[in-house]
């Protein structure tokens, strides 16, 4: 009997290992956290990058990258020095908005870009070199996500727009892209920000998802989406009452106001998104574009599709 499609199951067992590397001029360094599906040999898998929010680590995303990875993906967790957990870090109480708001700068994003494209680039060398990952990687398909700032860098290198830069930071061997937490861009026109963006987005915000360094309201989040073309295959999830924190893991302060239904949705369609756009699963995109997308959400979650 043939198996229903569920996203929402991941049945793989998950290797965890940390990594990293340097790069450019200047020896920039680029901790990584890999989640690899356990397989006998070396399976080339489709690769998931996830970007990190201010101020946090290559530790973050735990709840996507073990599942996406039992679900057969390579789930590579980049930490970008300068915006990282070190920002604020032994800074006391009182500075730390400060130094957090400082870290948020355009400096900080484009070299948070260059260590998307490097991390790629050294995904590249790794599966041609003997060694533990030689052969790991399916580069031919590639997801881009992350949260808050992390979903600044992963608009930026998945065909943003940046006025006189155009679509300057734009990897085009991304294929398809979830930003959990969206920001348009501070200056310049929203419009033209994303009116060029040609691979699948899959946008996920919530009624209270706001920030208190950018000030970005739920409103502003989602007019990443309003401003994205109708091509059939961008997607928006707005969790009702979902907090900016929602999107993080379960940690012990998080606990208290959390509706466990959320990262049930988040975990479901973001992996629909993959298996449909990554691997092209017909069964994915039924699943995704049908009735059974919906009735995982609850009845004031907003789903849109264009």
């Amino acid at each position: 009997a043939q198996i229903e499609y569920d996203p929402s199951v991941s049945l793989g067992n998950v290797a965890v290992s940390d990594a990293e590397f340097k790069y450019g001029s200047d020896s920039r360094k680029v901790p990584l956290k890999l989640y690899l599906p356990k397989v006998t040999g070396p399976v080339p898998v489709p690769v998931i990058l996830f970007s990190h929010g201010l101020g946090g680590s290559r530790e973050g995303g735990r709840y996507l990258g073990n599942h996406w990875a039992g679900r057969g993906y390579a789930v590579v967790v980049m930490q970008h020095a300068g915006s990282d957990s070190a920002v604020w870090q032994g800074v006391p109480l009182r500075q730390r908005i400060e130094k957090m708001k400082a870290a948020a700068s355009f400096e900080n994003l484009h070299a948070r870009v260059n260590d998307v494209t490097a991390t790629l680039d050294q995904l590249t060398r790794w599966n041609a070199k003997d060694g533990m990952l030689k052969g790991r990687f399916d580069l031919s398909m590639v997801g881009m996500s992350g949260h808050s700032f992390g979903a600044v860098t992963t608009q930026a290198v998945s065909g943003q727009n940046y006025g006189p830069l155009g679509q300057k930071f734009t990897d085009e061997r991304i294929r398809a892209a979830i930003a959990f937490s969206p920001s348009p861009p501070n200056t310049g026109n929203a419009v033209d920000a994303f009116a060029k963006v040609r691979i699948p987005w899959m946008l996920m915000t919530g009624t209270k998802d706001e920030s208190i360094i950018s000030r970005t309201t739920p409103e502003d989040r989602r007019k990443v989406f309003s401003h994205l073309p109708s091509a059939n295959h961008n997607y928006e999830v707005v969790l009702d009452e979902a907090e900016h924190s929602a999107f993080s893991d379960v940690g012990r302060f998080q606990n208290r106001s959390r509706n466990p239904n959320h990262h049930k949705v988040i975990l479901a369609l973001s992996s629909a998104f993959w298996d449909s756009y990554l691997v092209g699963k017909p069964e994915a995109k039924s699943w995704l574009n049908g009735a059974a997308a919906r009735s995982l959400q609850q009845d004031n979650d907003v789903w849109n599709r264009k």
